[in-house]
Protein backbone atom coordinates (compact mmCIF):
# COMPACT_ATOMS: atom_id res chain seq x y z
CA UNK A 1 0.00 0.00 0.00
CA UNK A 2 0.95 3.51 -0.53
CA UNK A 3 2.18 5.57 2.38
CA UNK A 4 4.53 8.71 3.22
CA UNK A 5 7.30 8.42 5.71
CA UNK A 6 11.41 9.35 6.09
CA UNK A 7 14.33 6.99 7.02
CA UNK A 8 16.17 10.24 8.84
CA UNK A 9 15.43 13.69 10.74
CA UNK A 10 15.79 16.32 8.00
CA UNK A 11 15.04 19.89 7.20
CA UNK A 12 12.03 20.10 5.60
CA UNK A 13 13.91 21.30 2.98
CA UNK A 14 15.35 18.24 1.70
CA UNK A 15 13.92 16.23 -0.60
CA UNK A 16 14.26 12.93 1.44
CA UNK A 17 12.64 14.83 4.47
CA UNK A 18 9.69 12.79 3.55
CA UNK A 19 9.16 10.16 0.68
CA UNK A 20 6.72 8.50 -0.94
CA UNK A 21 6.22 4.61 0.28
CA UNK A 22 5.24 0.89 -0.43
CA UNK A 23 4.45 -0.52 3.36
CA UNK A 24 2.40 -3.60 4.16
CA UNK A 25 -1.25 -3.78 4.97
CA UNK A 26 -1.20 -3.92 8.75
CA UNK A 27 -3.59 -6.40 10.39
CA UNK A 28 -5.74 -5.38 13.33
CA UNK A 29 -5.31 -6.53 16.69
CA UNK A 30 -8.42 -7.51 18.71
CA UNK A 31 -9.71 -4.19 19.74
CA UNK A 32 -8.85 -2.32 16.66
CA UNK A 33 -9.80 -1.12 13.34
CA UNK A 34 -8.41 -0.98 10.31
CA UNK A 35 -9.21 1.91 8.13
CA UNK A 36 -9.22 2.96 4.38
CA UNK A 37 -7.59 6.76 4.90
CA UNK A 38 -9.60 9.17 2.76
CA UNK A 39 -8.03 12.49 4.34
CA UNK A 40 -5.63 13.81 6.78
CA UNK A 41 -4.40 16.97 8.60
CA UNK A 42 -1.02 18.09 9.51
CA UNK A 43 -0.60 19.36 13.17
CA UNK A 44 2.73 20.43 14.84
CA UNK A 45 3.06 17.02 16.65
CA UNK A 46 3.75 16.01 12.30
CA UNK A 47 6.63 18.39 12.33
CA UNK A 48 7.93 17.95 15.93
CA UNK A 49 8.26 13.95 15.88
CA UNK A 50 10.01 14.28 12.57
CA UNK A 51 12.44 16.24 13.33
CA UNK A 52 13.35 14.45 16.96
CA UNK A 53 12.70 10.83 16.14
CA UNK A 54 15.52 8.28 14.29
CA UNK A 55 13.81 5.57 12.54
CA UNK A 56 15.36 2.30 13.61
CA UNK A 57 17.93 1.44 10.36
CA UNK A 58 16.06 0.40 7.24
CA UNK A 59 12.70 1.25 9.51
CA UNK A 60 10.52 4.12 7.91
CA UNK A 61 8.65 6.05 10.39
CA UNK A 62 5.18 6.52 9.48
CA UNK A 63 3.49 10.25 10.58
CA UNK A 64 0.19 11.90 10.60
CA UNK A 65 -2.02 11.94 13.54
CA UNK A 66 -5.40 12.88 11.95
CA UNK A 67 -7.64 10.96 10.07
CA UNK A 68 -10.76 10.82 8.27
CA UNK A 69 -11.47 7.26 6.79
CA UNK A 70 -14.02 4.52 6.51
CA UNK A 71 -13.57 0.62 8.22
CA UNK A 72 -12.41 -1.82 5.90
CA UNK A 73 -12.25 -4.69 8.86
CA UNK A 74 -12.50 -5.18 12.63
CA UNK A 75 -10.76 -6.94 15.20
CA UNK A 76 -12.12 -9.74 17.20
CA UNK A 77 -13.13 -7.55 20.51
CA UNK A 78 -14.21 -4.71 18.58
CA UNK A 79 -18.01 -3.29 19.42
CA UNK A 80 -18.73 -0.22 18.33
CA UNK A 81 -18.39 -0.05 14.80
CA UNK A 82 -18.36 -2.50 11.87
CA UNK A 83 -16.80 -2.64 8.10
CA UNK A 84 -18.28 0.49 6.17
CA UNK A 85 -18.71 3.23 9.32
CA UNK A 86 -16.99 6.63 8.65
CA UNK A 87 -14.96 7.69 10.95
CA UNK A 88 -12.43 10.19 12.03
CA UNK A 89 -10.05 10.16 15.23
CA UNK A 90 -6.60 11.26 15.59
CA UNK A 91 -4.44 7.74 16.29
CA UNK A 92 -1.65 6.95 18.78
CA UNK A 93 1.91 8.68 18.94
CA UNK A 94 3.09 5.67 19.76
CA UNK A 95 1.97 3.45 16.64
CA UNK A 96 2.55 4.19 13.19
CA UNK A 97 0.46 7.38 11.90
CA UNK A 98 -2.42 8.22 8.96
CA UNK A 99 -0.12 9.08 6.43
CA UNK A 100 -0.80 5.48 5.04
CA UNK A 101 -3.96 3.98 2.40
CA UNK A 102 -4.83 1.63 5.42
CA UNK A 103 -4.65 2.15 9.11
CA UNK A 104 -5.04 0.46 12.36
CA UNK A 105 -6.23 2.27 15.27
CA UNK A 106 -7.55 1.50 18.59
CA UNK A 107 -11.45 1.49 18.52
CA UNK A 108 -11.65 3.40 21.86
CA UNK A 109 -9.99 6.56 20.19
CA UNK A 110 -11.98 6.75 17.61
CA UNK A 111 -15.75 8.63 17.03
CA UNK A 112 -18.02 8.12 14.04
CA UNK A 113 -17.48 10.62 11.74
CA UNK A 114 -20.23 14.31 11.29
CA UNK A 115 -22.49 13.22 8.42
CA UNK A 116 -22.78 16.96 7.07
CA UNK A 117 -18.65 16.91 7.07
CA UNK A 118 -16.85 15.48 3.92
CA UNK A 119 -13.84 13.78 4.69
CA UNK A 120 -11.31 16.78 4.54
CA UNK A 121 -13.53 18.82 6.36
CA UNK A 122 -13.71 15.91 9.61
CA UNK A 123 -9.93 15.32 9.34
CA UNK A 124 -9.42 18.94 10.27
CA UNK A 125 -10.63 18.24 13.35
CA UNK A 126 -10.10 15.31 15.77
CA UNK A 127 -6.47 16.12 17.57
CA UNK A 128 -7.31 19.95 17.51
CA UNK A 129 -10.77 19.33 19.08
CA UNK A 130 -9.48 16.19 21.80
CA UNK A 131 -6.76 19.28 22.97
CA UNK A 132 -8.91 21.77 23.14
CA UNK A 133 -11.61 19.97 25.05
CA UNK A 134 -9.85 18.63 27.15
CA UNK A 135 -7.37 21.69 28.12
CA UNK A 136 -10.68 23.55 28.92
CA UNK A 137 -13.46 21.28 30.67
CA UNK A 138 -10.75 18.30 32.13
CA UNK A 139 -7.52 20.55 32.78
CA UNK A 140 -8.98 24.18 33.07
CA UNK A 141 -12.51 23.03 34.70
CA UNK A 142 -14.08 26.17 32.89
CA UNK A 143 -17.32 24.79 34.19
CA UNK A 144 -16.09 25.63 37.76
CA UNK A 145 -15.70 29.74 38.51
CA UNK A 146 -12.53 30.80 40.11
CA UNK A 147 -13.84 33.40 42.85
CA UNK A 148 -13.40 36.91 42.50
CA UNK A 149 -12.04 36.76 38.91
CA UNK A 150 -13.31 38.12 35.46
CA UNK A 151 -15.75 35.51 33.90
CA UNK A 152 -13.33 35.58 30.86
CA UNK A 153 -10.97 32.83 29.41
CA UNK A 154 -7.52 34.17 27.22
CA UNK A 155 -6.50 31.94 24.87
CA UNK A 156 -2.92 33.04 23.48
CA UNK A 157 -2.57 31.67 19.66
CA UNK A 158 -6.46 32.33 19.18
CA UNK A 159 -5.98 31.46 14.72
CA UNK A 160 -3.93 28.35 14.89
CA UNK A 161 -5.76 24.92 15.01
CA UNK A 162 -5.95 23.96 18.67
CA UNK A 163 -6.76 27.87 19.63
CA UNK A 164 -9.79 27.48 16.47
CA UNK A 165 -11.74 24.95 18.12
CA UNK A 166 -10.90 25.72 21.71
CA UNK A 167 -12.63 29.31 20.97
CA UNK A 168 -15.64 27.93 19.37
CA UNK A 169 -15.77 25.59 22.46
CA UNK A 170 -15.40 28.17 24.86
CA UNK A 171 -17.87 30.38 23.10
CA UNK A 172 -20.42 27.99 22.31
CA UNK A 173 -20.39 25.64 25.71
CA UNK A 174 -19.64 28.07 28.49
CA UNK A 175 -20.92 31.80 29.36
CA UNK A 176 -17.08 33.48 29.60
CA UNK A 177 -15.85 36.10 27.18
CA UNK A 178 -13.75 34.47 24.86
CA UNK A 179 -10.68 36.58 24.56
CA UNK A 180 -8.50 35.60 21.77
CA UNK A 181 -4.47 36.82 20.07
CA UNK A 182 -3.73 37.29 16.69
CA UNK A 183 -1.39 39.53 14.71
CA UNK A 184 -2.25 39.95 11.41
CA UNK A 185 -5.49 40.72 9.52
CA UNK A 186 -6.66 37.62 8.09
CA UNK A 187 -5.74 35.49 11.75
CA UNK A 188 -7.68 38.25 13.44
CA UNK A 189 -10.76 38.35 10.82
CA UNK A 190 -10.38 34.12 11.42
CA UNK A 191 -10.82 34.19 15.10
CA UNK A 192 -13.42 37.32 15.14
CA UNK A 193 -15.57 34.55 13.14
CA UNK A 194 -14.76 31.65 15.23
CA UNK A 195 -16.48 33.58 17.98
CA UNK A 196 -13.98 35.42 20.25
CA UNK A 197 -15.49 38.44 22.05
CA UNK A 198 -12.15 40.33 21.47
CA UNK A 199 -8.82 39.65 19.82
CA UNK A 200 -5.83 41.16 21.12
CA UNK A 201 -2.58 41.47 19.57
CA UNK A 202 0.10 39.22 21.04
CA UNK A 203 2.75 41.16 19.15
CA UNK A 204 2.67 43.55 22.14
CA UNK A 205 2.92 43.46 25.77
CA UNK A 206 -0.44 40.84 26.90
CA UNK A 207 -0.89 42.49 30.24
CA UNK A 208 -1.61 45.75 28.67
CA UNK A 209 -3.90 44.36 25.94
CA UNK A 210 -6.41 42.56 28.50
CA UNK A 211 -6.25 45.36 31.18
CA UNK A 212 -7.84 48.04 28.23
CA UNK A 213 -10.44 45.74 27.63
CA UNK A 214 -11.92 46.38 31.21
CA UNK A 215 -12.95 43.40 31.93
CA UNK A 216 -10.61 42.60 35.01
CA UNK A 217 -8.55 39.98 35.47
CA UNK A 218 -9.32 36.22 33.63
CA UNK A 219 -9.70 33.36 35.62
CA UNK A 220 -8.08 31.29 33.18
CA UNK A 221 -5.67 31.21 30.81
CA UNK A 222 -4.90 28.68 27.94
CA UNK A 223 -1.60 29.33 25.89
CA UNK A 224 -1.18 27.09 22.72
CA UNK A 225 1.94 28.67 21.49
CA UNK A 226 5.14 30.66 22.39
CA UNK A 227 4.66 30.43 26.40
CA UNK A 228 8.14 30.70 27.09
CA UNK A 229 7.52 34.66 25.53
CA UNK A 230 4.36 35.43 26.91
CA UNK A 231 4.44 33.89 30.03
CA UNK A 232 5.49 36.73 32.63
CA UNK A 233 2.67 38.50 30.88
CA UNK A 234 0.31 35.60 32.05
CA UNK A 235 1.61 35.82 35.33
CA UNK A 236 0.88 39.36 35.69
CA UNK A 237 -2.74 39.74 34.12
CA UNK A 238 -4.21 36.11 35.33
CA UNK A 239 -6.72 36.29 38.70
CA UNK A 240 -5.56 35.18 41.79
CA UNK A 241 -6.26 31.36 42.13
CA UNK A 242 -6.80 31.63 38.34
CA UNK A 243 -6.16 28.35 35.76
CA UNK A 244 -3.33 28.08 33.42
CA UNK A 245 -2.93 25.32 31.04
CA UNK A 246 -0.61 25.11 28.03
CA UNK A 247 0.03 22.98 24.94
CA UNK A 248 3.50 23.90 23.93
CA UNK A 249 7.10 22.59 24.84
CA UNK A 250 9.24 25.33 25.86
CA UNK A 251 12.68 24.92 26.12
CA UNK A 252 11.85 26.02 30.09
CA UNK A 253 9.00 26.51 32.12
CA UNK A 254 9.62 28.80 35.33
CA UNK A 255 6.37 29.11 37.00
CA UNK A 256 7.18 30.32 40.20
CA UNK A 257 5.94 33.50 39.63
CA UNK A 258 2.59 31.93 39.64
CA UNK A 259 3.00 30.84 43.55
CA UNK A 260 2.30 34.40 45.25
CA UNK A 261 -1.81 34.33 43.38
CA UNK A 262 -1.59 30.09 43.93
CA UNK A 263 -2.25 29.55 39.92
CA UNK A 264 -2.62 26.41 38.95
CA UNK A 265 -0.58 24.67 35.59
CA UNK A 266 -1.94 22.13 33.83
CA UNK A 267 -0.36 20.49 31.00
CA UNK A 268 -2.47 19.34 27.95
CA UNK A 269 -0.92 16.37 25.96
CA UNK A 270 -3.77 14.50 24.11
CA UNK A 271 -1.87 11.07 23.51
CA UNK A 272 -1.74 10.41 27.26
CA UNK A 273 -4.58 8.15 27.03
CA UNK A 274 -3.37 6.20 24.44
CA UNK A 275 0.36 6.37 25.24
CA UNK A 276 -0.81 4.57 28.57
CA UNK A 277 -4.20 2.66 27.41
CA UNK A 278 -5.31 4.41 31.03
CA UNK A 279 -8.34 3.53 32.86
CA UNK A 280 -10.46 5.92 30.85
CA UNK A 281 -8.89 5.77 27.20
CA UNK A 282 -12.51 5.27 25.56
CA UNK A 283 -13.30 8.82 26.76
CA UNK A 284 -11.73 10.19 23.62
CA UNK A 285 -13.65 8.00 21.37
CA UNK A 286 -17.20 9.62 23.42
CA UNK A 287 -15.35 12.45 22.99
CA UNK A 288 -15.26 12.70 19.50
CA UNK A 289 -18.97 11.40 18.76
CA UNK A 290 -20.01 14.45 21.24
CA UNK A 291 -17.97 16.60 18.67
CA UNK A 292 -19.38 15.17 15.92
CA UNK A 293 -22.99 15.77 17.19
CA UNK A 294 -22.43 19.69 17.62
CA UNK A 295 -21.11 19.88 14.49
CA UNK A 296 -24.10 18.31 12.89
CA UNK A 297 -26.40 20.18 14.55
CA UNK A 298 -24.21 23.60 14.13
CA UNK A 299 -22.78 24.13 16.86
CA UNK A 300 -19.43 23.82 16.15
CA UNK A 301 -17.54 24.43 12.65
CA UNK A 302 -14.66 22.52 11.30
CA UNK A 303 -11.60 23.91 11.27
CA UNK A 304 -10.41 23.57 7.62
CA UNK A 305 -8.47 25.69 6.42
CA UNK A 306 -6.64 24.83 2.90
CA UNK A 307 -6.23 22.31 1.10
CA UNK A 308 -3.00 20.37 0.01
CA UNK A 309 -4.02 18.30 -2.75
CA UNK A 310 -3.64 14.59 -2.30
CA UNK A 311 -1.43 12.52 0.44
CA UNK A 312 2.01 12.39 -1.33
CA UNK A 313 5.84 13.21 0.05
CA UNK A 314 5.52 16.15 -1.87
CA UNK A 315 2.61 18.15 -0.83
CA UNK A 316 2.94 16.51 2.85
CA UNK A 317 6.54 18.40 2.83
CA UNK A 318 4.93 21.71 1.64
CA UNK A 319 2.39 21.48 4.46
CA UNK A 320 5.36 21.01 6.76
CA UNK A 321 6.88 23.89 6.22
CA UNK A 322 3.48 26.05 6.31
CA UNK A 323 3.30 24.57 10.18
CA UNK A 324 6.87 25.56 10.91
CA UNK A 325 6.70 28.98 9.53
CA UNK A 326 4.16 29.59 12.25
CA UNK A 327 1.91 30.96 9.84
CA UNK A 328 -0.17 28.95 9.54
CA UNK A 329 -3.83 29.69 10.07
CA UNK A 330 -6.84 26.72 11.37
CA UNK A 331 -6.11 23.43 9.60
CA UNK A 332 -3.98 22.08 6.36
CA UNK A 333 -5.49 18.74 4.82
CA UNK A 334 -4.50 16.58 2.55
CA UNK A 335 -7.07 14.02 0.67
CA UNK A 336 -7.22 11.35 -1.63
CA UNK A 337 -4.10 9.25 -2.87
CA UNK A 338 -3.80 11.06 -6.56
Amino acid sequence: MKAVGFYKSLPIENDEALVDLDVPVPSPGPHDLLVRIQAVSVNPVDTKVRARVTPAPGQPHILGYDAAGVVEAVGAAVARFRPGDAVFYAGDLSRPGTNAELHCVDERIVGHRPGSLSPAEAAAMPLTAITAWEALFDRLDLRRPVPGAASAILIVGGAGGVGSIATQLARQLTDLTVITTASRPETVAWSRALGAHHVIDHGVPLGAEVAALGLGAPGFVFSTTNTDRHLAEIAGLIAPQGRFALIDDPASLDVLPFKRKSVSTHWEFMFTRSMFATADIAEQGRLLDEVARLVDAGTLKTTFAESFGAISAANLRRAHALIESGRAKGKIVLEGWG
